[in-house]
C-alpha cells in the first residue's frame, strides 16, 4: 500500500448521509458563526492576552493580534475554499487525505489532537483558576493546579496536585455533547451572547481608566527591568523573543491560541444544513468578529494595567485583576466579568470537544483508529463513546499539565495544520482547475504562500521546548500509524475501499 494513497472527492461525498448512519444536519449559517465566535472567545483573550503581553510584548500585544490575526485570515480562506468542497467532517484531516495522501492526512489528524483535544484541556484549567477566584480562592492551591505549579505562600513553596474543578467543567460538557449537537449549539449561542455583552462592556467602561502611561513604551525595551514571578523568581526581558519586534512575534505565536476555533466550524460540516454556502460564512465571520474585539480588548487591558503586573499579581484572573485594582468603583464589573468569562470558557471547551470528536469519528471510518470512535449513539446520533473516551484523554492533561505548557502545544499544533491547508489548496488548484469551488482563496498562490509563511514564523518563535514536545508528539504518532493504521486503512486494503460515487470532480 502506498502512503500517499488518496481519498477520491467522490469517496468522500459518499459518506452516510442523515438517515442513513450519518451525522444530522442540523446547523445553519448564524448557528455556524455562533459556533466559531464560542471556540475563538475564551481563555485565549482573557489569559493569553494578559501572557503575552506581560512575557514578551507589553502594550504592543495589540500588534501581535494583528500578525495572528493577518496568518489565521490567509489559512482561513484556504479553510473556507476547502470546507465549500468538501463539506464532510474531519476539518484539515479531510482536505490532506483528499490532496497529499493518507500519511500526511494521518499526521494532520494527529496533530489537531495537539489543538482540539489540548485545546479543552488548556480552557478547561483557565476555567479552574477563574471560578476559584469568583470562590473568593477557597479551593486549595493544590487541588486546583499541575503537579509543574508553585507558589510562595508565606516564604514556603507551594506545589499543586490535581486540578479538580478542570475535570469537573470537562464531564459536565462532554455529557452535554453525548446528548446531542444542536442542544449544544443552542447553549453556546446562548452563552456567545452573553460573552461578547461583557467584552463590548468591558471595553467601553475600560476605555475611561486608560493611563496613557501604561502605553509608553509601546515595545518593551531591551533593559526593561525584570519582573516578579509568583514564586518569587524574576523574569528578564533581555532575550531577543522578549522585547521588542522579537516579543512581537513571540506575542503572536502566544495569543495565536486565542484565534484557535475558526477552524473548528470545518469540523462540523457534516452537520451543517447548506455546507457549501454556510461554512465560508461561519469560518470568515467568526474571524472577522473576533480580530476586531481582540485588537480593542488588548488596547484597554494594556492601558489599564501596566504589563509587568500580569507576571505576578494578575497572572492568573488578569482581567479581574485589573478591574479590581485600577478601574475604582466597579467590583460589580469584576463579578460579573468573571461570570462571563467562565461561561465562555465553558462554549470553547464544548466546541473543542465537539471538534476533537467528530475528528476522530472521521478517522475512525476510514480505518485508521479503532472503530470505537465512531460508533454512533443509537438515539442522539452524536458518537458518545468518542465522547467518553476523549474526556479521559483530555482529562489527564488538564488535571497535570499547567496552562501554559498545554497552551502552547495547542498553538504549534494548530499553526502545523494550517500550513497543511495552505498546501492544500494549491496542489488541489493545479490537479484538479476546473472543480466546481463555491468559494474560491483569492490570489492562489500569493494568499497560501503567505500563510505558510507567516504560520511557519510562528512556529519557529515558540519555545524549543515546546517545538521538542510537539516532534515527540509525532513521533509516537507515527509509530501508532505504522503499527496499527497503516494495516488497518479502509482505503488501503483493496476489499474495503469506500464506495465510488459518480464522478464528483467534473460535476
Amino acid at each position: 500500500m502506498s502512503l500517499f494513497v488518496k481519498k477520491s472527492l467522490s469517496q468522500l461525498m459518499a459518506t452516510p448521509e442523515e438517515g442513513a448512519g450519518g451525522l444530522k444536519r442540523t446547523l445553519g449559517a448564524g448557528n455556524l458563526v455562533a459556533l466559531g465566535i464560542g471556540a475563538i472567545i475564551g481563555a485565549g483573550l482573557f489569559v493569553r492576552t494578559a501572557a503575552a503581553a506581560g512575557a514578551h510584548a507589553g502594550p504592543a500585544v495589540t500588534l501581535s493580534f494583528i500578525v495572528a490575526a493577518i496568518g489565521c485570515a490567509f489559512a482561513g480562506l484556504c479553510y473556507a475554499e476547502f470546507a465549500s468542497i468538501i463539506p464532510i467532517a474531519g476539518s484539515a484531516y479531510t482536505y490532506a487525505y483528499a490532496t497529499m495522501g493518507e500519511i500526511v492526512a494521518w499526521i494532520i489528524g494527529w496533530a489537531l489532537i495537539l489543538e482540539y483535544a489540548l485545546g479543552a484541556a488548556t480552557v478547561s484549567i483557565s476555567w479552574s483558576e477563574y471560578a476559584n477566584n469568583l470562590l473568593g480562592h477557597r479551593i486549595p492551591y493544590e487541588w486546583c493546579h499541575s503537579p509543574m505549579e508553585s507558589v510562595l505562600v508565606n516564604g514556603q513553596h507551594v506545589s499543586g496536585i490535581i486540578n479538580i474543578p478542570a475535570l469537573v467543567i470537562l464531564l459536565l460538557l462532554s455529557l452535554l455533547l453525548i446528548k446531542g449537537t444542536q442542544e449544544s449549539a443552542t447553549v453556546n449561542t446562548v452563552i456567545v451572547i452573553i460573552k461578547v455583552s461583557i467584552v463590548l462592556v468591558f471595553i467601553a467602561i475600560g476605555w475611561q481608566f486608560i493611563n496613557p502611561a501604561n502605553h509608553t513604551p509601546y515595545l518593551i525595551p531591551a533593559d526593561a527591568p525584570p519582573a516578579t514571578l509568583p514564586d518569587g523568581s524574576t523574569y528578564s526581558y533581555a532575550g531577543f523573543f522578549n522585547h521588542g519586534w522579537g516579543g512581537v512575534l513571540r506575542g503572536a505565536g502566544v495569543v495565536f491560541f486565542a484565534f484557535i476555533g475558526f477552524d473548528a466550524v470545518s469540523t462540523a460540516a457534516q452537520e451543517a444544513k447548506n455546507p457549501k454556502r454556510d461554512m465560508p460564512i461561519g469560518i470568515l465571520g467568526s474571524l472577522v468578529v473576533c480580530t476586531i474585539l481582540y485588537i480593542l480588548f488588548s488596547w484597554v487591558l494594556t492601558g489599564v494595567a501596566p504589563y509587568q503586573d500580569f507576571m505576578h499579581a494578575g497572572k492568573e484572573a488578569s482581567v479581574a485583576y485589573a478591574i479590581s485594582h485600577y478601574m475604582q468603583h466597579y467590583a460589580w464589573l469584576s463579578t460579573l466579568v468573571t461570570v462571563a468569562i467562565l461561561a465562555g470558557f465553558s462554549s470553547v471547551i464544548l466546541v473543542m470537544l465537539l471538534g476533537q470528536s467528530r475528528v476522530f469519528y472521521t478517522m475512525a471510518t476510514d480505518g485508521l483508529l479503532p472503530k470505537v470512535f465512531s460508533d454512533l449513539h443509537p438515539k442522539y446520533s452524536t458518537p458518545y463513546k468518542s465522547n467518553m473516551i476523549l474526556f479521559v484523554f483530555v482529562g489527564l492533561f488538564a488535571a497535570f499539565l499547567p496552562e501554559s505548557v498545554a497552551g502552547d502545544l495547542t498553538s504549534i499544533g494548530t499553526l502545523f495544520a494550517f500550513v497543511v491547508v495552505c498546501v492544500g489548496v494549491m496542489i488541489l488548484r493545479k490537479k484538479s482547475p476546473d472543480l466546481v469551488r463555491p468559494f474560491k482563496t483569492p490570489l492562489v498562490p500569493l494568499v497560501p504562500i503567505l500563510g505558510m509563511i507567516i504560520c511557519g514564523t510562528m512556529i519557529a518563535s515558540l519555545e524549543t521546548r515546546t517545538q521538542l514536545s510537539a516532534l515527540g508528539w509525532m513521533v509516537l504518532g507515527l509509530i501508532i500509524y505504522f503499527t496499527y493504521s497503516k494495516k488497518n486503512s479502509k482505503l488501503g486494503n483493496a476489499s474495503e475501499i469506500l464506495p465510488s460515487a459518480t464522478d464528483f470532480e467534473k460535476k
